[in-house]
């Protein structure tokens, strides 16, 4: 008999995986299947190379793309029998018959997928049986430590190739372990370093704590902090051992307090640090391997300096950022990256880690088994302590939400060309105004795209912003991106979420957020002004397409790796509100 978490898990797993094959590859035939009297709601998936034809119970279905699943029936030929079967078989005949549905795929890549669903699946299980002995996620890191479930569109959310489950115990996140840095001393010759405000080596003496003093480098030499995990595979490293055979760098192990893992799992955070460290890990974490590449550390030193010298910072209230203003690296020749790059990051929550500062995906994440989501039980104090309807606080919640959320990003986009990868990790919202969003807050300076109509403008500025890889884009491919991150991958994870829990009906979200979209329209004359008409007028909208970056083993952040992005239909276009309309009046009947 399985228990709970297993159960959970493997469909937390199934979920993530069946939205995403929905979304790419085919989006099934809505059909009624029957069990008795009962008929349920389903989808149909041919999958012909398989002989095989499964129906998917659709327990909660969203109009932005992010279902819930119930049982599974599978029949072989035609006029067969149904019988029901488990997720896992569910995935493995859909990861088998993608290649019929037009995925570029192979054996090989087909294994590695199925493996790494696994090892996520376990993951998943592993982690909600320690969350069971935890305290529920209240305030900044422990909303970090509480996405058990992962990304809602993704094959394999919380797949971690390369970490041991030994290793997981002090890195993952969800298992909410503490480690120490590792340090190495370096000679100065071979150490870069850059910085818009405090300079890096009191960042690093800071980070020590009480053993600041203690841990030195001697003369001639640059302290260096490394995530532990990294340091090991660092020390395997054959140029590395070479320059310690030759004395030019030393390493002088553990030191300073107690760090843990936040959502990406490679930026850690410690209760008394002004700076949160993030680092390259020899670890896969869902895409890609995450490495910090020399542009990445010089892009955020310079937007760092751009926004401040521009007005950003200050422009709008309501919008604040997390800026990863210093970095610190070696030079090893022949080597665009040497392992040793380190982006420090300012940590606003310093002796204050139960600010109610929550990431939005620690919201919007699918509730353990008998658990509410963290949005369902925001939403439901505020109309305890408001004395209104439920309806009423979750349509006023989400008002205040598209205030801090929507207006200032896309205004910012509108005045200076800047637009975010606002995706549900990268944003965090204040909620210490009475359970409403006041504050939307905003990290990553690997997720800033610069309209290249700005470009002389900026240099003006900072003049190094314009030799920074990977920073402009035309306006075409910012508004692609832009609608992805923002609009798909937040907002209507929201949206989904409050449908999934009862919260609104989703038909009616989608028309506040289609209103305040058009409201922006008619207000804004720039790039903003474009990026909202094209979200109302287009039939379709941009995805990223995890599960096909997954079928053609790419890794979207290495050096010709790409991201690939797909299309689904707009629900906030005409046509898609009034088939939303229709869908939600066929539900409710």
């Amino acid at each position: 008999m399985l228990d709970k978490n297993q159960i959970a898990a493997e469909q937390g797993t199934f979920r993530a995986f069946a939205n995403s094959y929905m979304r790419e590859l085919n989006s099934g035939i809505p059909v009624f299947h029957r069990v008795g009297e009962r008929n349920f709601d389903c989808v149909e998936i041919s999958l012909l190379s398989r002989r095989a034809v499964l129906r998917i119970e659709i327990k909660s279905r969203s109009l932005c793309g992010m279902h819930l699943f119930g049982r599974i029936w599978m029949r072989q030929d035609a006029g067969a029998n149904w019988y029901e079967i488990e997720p896992i078989l569910a995935m493995h005949l859909l990861v088998l018959g993608a290649r019929e549905a037009g995925s570029a795929t192979h054996r090989q890549v087909d294994v590695e997928l199925l493996e790494r669903i696994l090892q996520s699946c376990q993951a998943t299980k592993r982690y909600l049986d320690a969350a069971d002995l935890a305290p529920p996620p209240v305030g900044f890191i422990a909303a970090e430590q509480s996405l058990y479930f992962g990304h809602p569109l993704h094959p394999t959310p919380k797949s971690l190739q390369g970490m041991t489950n030994w290793q997981q115990t002090a890195y993952a996140p969800e298992l909410r372990g503490g480690f120490h840095l590792t340090y190495f001393a370096a000679a100065a010759h071979l150490v870069r370093e850059d910085s818009a405000g405090m300079a890096v080596a009191p960042i690093v003496e800071s980070l020590l704590g009480n053993d600041a003093g203690k841990v030195n480098a001697g003369d001639g030499e640059v302290l260096m902090p490394m995530h532990p995990l990294q340091a090991e595979a660092l020390m395997l490293d054959p140029k590395v051992r070479s320059l310690i055979a030759s004395g030019q760098i030393r390493h002088l192990g553990p030191a300073g307090p107690l760090f843990t893992a936040t959502s990406s799992v490679r930026t850690v955070y410690c209760e008394d640090a002004a700076w949160m460290p993030k680092f390259s890990l020899p670890v896969r974490i869902t895409n890609s391997k995450r490495v910090n590449r020399r542009h990445e550390l010089e892009a955020g030193v310079a937007l760092a300096r751009l926004f401040e010298r521009a007005g950003i910072n200050t422009f709008d209230p309501r919008l604040g950022f997390l800026h990863d203003g210093a970095y610190l690296t070696l030079d090893i020749p022949g080597q665009a990256e040497s392992g040793f790059e380190v982006i420090f990051r300012e940590n606003p929550f310093r002796h204050r880690a139960g600010d109610p500062v929550i990431t939005v995906s620690a919201l919007t994440a699918e509730p353990r088994p008998g658990r509410v989501s963290l949005l369902d039980s925001i939403v439901r104090r505020v109309a305890r302590d408001k004395d209104i309807s439920v309806g009423e606080a979750c349509r006023r919640w989400f008002v205040c939400y598209l205030d801090c959320a929507l207006d200032p990003l896309v205004r910012l986009y509108d005045r200076f060309g800047v637009a975010l990868e606002a995706h549900q990790q990268n944003s965090l919202l204040d909620l210490s105004r009475e359970g409403l969003p006041s504050r939307y807050l905003y990290r990553d300076s690997q997720g800033f795209y610069l309209s290249s109509s700005f470009k002389e403008r900026w240099y003006g500025l900072v003049p190094e912003i314009v030799q920074i890889r990977s920073l402009f884009f035309d306006d075409r491919e910012i508004r692609e991106r832009f609608s992805y991150y923002l609009i798909v991958n937040q907002i209507f994870s929201v949206i989904a979420r409050a449908g999934h829990d009862g919260l609104a009906n989703e038909a009616e979200l989608l028309g506040i957020l289609r209103a305040r979209l058009k409201r922006l329209a008619g207000e804004l004359t720039g790039a903003g002004g474009e990026f909202v008409t094209g979200l109302l007028d287009k039939p379709n909208i941009t995805a990223k397409a995890n599960l096909a970056i997954r079928l053609q083993d790419v890794d979207e952040l290495a050096d010709g790796g790409s991201t690939i992005y797909t299309h689904f239909p707009n629900p906030l276009s005409r046509a898609g509100l009034f088939i939303a309309a229709e869908q939600a009046h066929a539900i409710a009947s």
